[in-house]
C-alpha cells in the first residue's frame, strides 16, 4: 500500500484543488488511484500557519478511515453469517491529548446496524471480531486510546 501526499499551499504549478487558497492544504494521492483532499485548522493567531476549513483535517481522515474499517469488517462479517444485514453506520467520537503529540485518547464507536432477523449477540459478536482481531486501523489506535462501543439493532 502506498500515498503520496502533497502540500498544495506552496504550490503555484496551478494545482486546481479545493484545497489550493489554503496556507495548509494538502492533496493525497493513494496506491489505487484515488483523491482525497485534507486541510489544517485554521490559526487564528497566524492565519499564514493555519488551513482555510476546505476540507477535512488530517486526524480527521484517521477517525473517518477507522470508522470505515470497522463498519467493512462488521458488514462482512454479517454477510459471511447469511445474516439479512441491510445497513451499517457508526458514529465516531473521541478525545485527545491536550499536548503534542496529540494523540488519541479516547473513542467510541456507536453502531446502528440495519436487518431483517437479526440478533443482537451476532451484531455484539461482530463488532468484537473486528476490534479484536480484525480491524487494523482501531488495533493500532487502540494502543493510545481507550475504545469503546456500542451498538443498536433496526429491524428493516
Amino acid at each position: 500500500m502506498e500515498c503520496t501526499v502533497s502540500w498544495t499551499g506552496g504550490s503555484t504549478s496551478g494545482a486546481n484543488t479545493k484545497t489550493s487558497g489554503s496556507a495548509m492544504g494538502f492533496l493525497a494521492v493513494t496506491g489505487s488511484g484515488h483523491t482525497l483532499e485534507m486541510d489544517g485548522a485554521p490559526d487564528a493567531l497566524k492565519p499564514e500557519n493555519g488551513g482555510a476549513n476546505l476540507a477535512p483535517r488530517p486526524m480527521e481522515t484517521v477517525l473517518a478511515g477507522t470508522g470505515g474499517c470497522t463498519a467493512y469488517d462488521v458488514v462482512l462479517i454479517l454477510k459471511r453469517g447469511r445474516h439479512d444485514v441491510r445497513g451499517c453506520t457508526v458514529k465516531l467520537t473521541s478525545e485527545r491529548a491536550e499536548t503534542d503529540p496529540k494523540v488519541f485518547t479516547k473513542i467510541h464507536m456507536h453502531f446502528v446496524v440495519t436487518g431483517h432477523g437479526i440478533a443482537a449477540s451476532v451484531v455484539e459478536r461482530a463488532i468484537a471480531m473486528s476490534h479484536d482481531k480484525y480491524c487494523s486501523a482501531t488495533i493500532m489506535l487502540g494502543k493510545t486510546a481507550d475504545i469503546t462501543t456500542s451498538f443498536e439493532l433496526q429491524e428493516a
